[in-house]
């Protein structure tokens, strides 16, 4: 039977689902695979099942001999080089469209986290420090009525659009492609230059594929157009954004705060986030929910089983061939 193996731990239902099609060979620990451990397996097996810490490249595909599958177990890919695995008849697949609900969920709960000073004021109580109500304590800012900037107007991008519609926002957005008039009006978007959307919001988020156009688009020219009571929440890859640059911005007080769930140098923090009290630091946990990690799998799943029938697998990514 063909060898399918899994790099990390997997939902026990989509396994169910390979099982008896494959010799399915599983590293259910979260210790992460190494170089070599990645080679064998491309040596060994016709699919891996890949997590965005293991790094794909020319080296981990030229030892394939008889791999016809890489299936990354995110909606990201950038941890593979696609364009060489294309070229040696490889295909690439993701999990696009099922996780932006529970992303744009994520998103929502470090807009109010970072707002309302959520992470500090709970760990200020958990120490035992609170001694009763003070009129300045932990104040932060209002979220309703206010103005929301959204860099990147996809799938999560629109979902985050559509869940400010509950707290009467004014939301401008910034997207490669316009999006139509129709959806504009669904999510009372303003389609905006970038520059205007820094400027004018209380809240950035950003939701942009990670490649060579949006690499480090967000620096410290773009952190100084934002208002000095402006939050920033970042939960899409992690190189879009100067991770110095939004140190440094935070530490001179030229914004009010931010959220971060990925970084430029996953899973390595930039020197100095740890001490800032207006930076909120999650473990890149877009998508974790107990129903969007099943789906994500079952997608996994499907694609791997369409690979062994020999069809092309349903999601291909964007870039696969290209």
């Amino acid at each position: 039977m063909p060898i399918v193996t899994v790099t990390n731990m997997f939902p026990k239902a989509a396994l169910d689902k390979l099982e008896t099609h494959c010799d399915l060979r599983i590293n259910q620990t979260e210790t992460p695979p190494t170089t070599e451990d990645l080679k064998k397996y491309a040596l060994d097996s016709m699919v891996i099942v890949t997590y965005l810490s293991d790094k794909i490249d020319r080296d981990i595909i030229d030892n394939a001999k008889n791999l016809k599958l890489i299936a990354n177990y995110g909606a990201g890919f950038n941890n593979i080089d696609v364009a060489y695995a294309a070229k040696k008849g490889i295909w690439v697949t993701n999990t696009p469209a099922v996780l932006h609900e529970t992303t744009a969920d994520l998103t929502w709960a470090m807009i109010l986290g970072a707002a309302r000073r959520i992470v500090p004021a709970e760990r200020f109580t958990r120490e035992n420090r609170f001694k009763g109500w003070q009129a300045k304590m932990f104040l932060g800012g209002d979220v309703y009525g206010k103005t929301l900037g959204i860099i990147g107007c996809g799938e999560i991008g629109s979902a985050v659009a559509q869940r400010a519609l509950g707290f009467n926002m004014r939301v401008l957005y910034f997207n490669r492609n316009r999006l139509s008039l129709e959806k504009e009006n669904a999510l009372n978007a303003l389609y905006t230059s970038m520059e205007e959307l820094l400027r004018q919001s209380d809240f950035v988020t950003v939701h942009v594929p990670l490649s060579k156009q949006t690499q480090n688009m967000i620096s410290k020219k773009q952190f100084l157009m934002m208002k000095p009571t402006a939050y920033f929440i970042h939960t899409a890859r992690g190189k879009v954004v100067d991770d110095q640059a939004l140190v440094d911005t935070l530490k001179e007080g030229r914004i009010a705060g931010a959220a971060l769930d990925v970084y430029e140098n996953e899973p390595a923090l930039t020197e100095g986030m740890i001490e800032l009290q207006n930076l909120m630091l999650l473990p890149h946990i877009g998508s974790a929910s107990h129903e969007t990690r099943d789906k994500m799998a079952d997608l996994v799943a499907d694609n791997v089983l369409d690979a062994l029938a020999g069809r092309s697998p349903r999601c291909l990514v964007p870039s696969w061939g290209k």
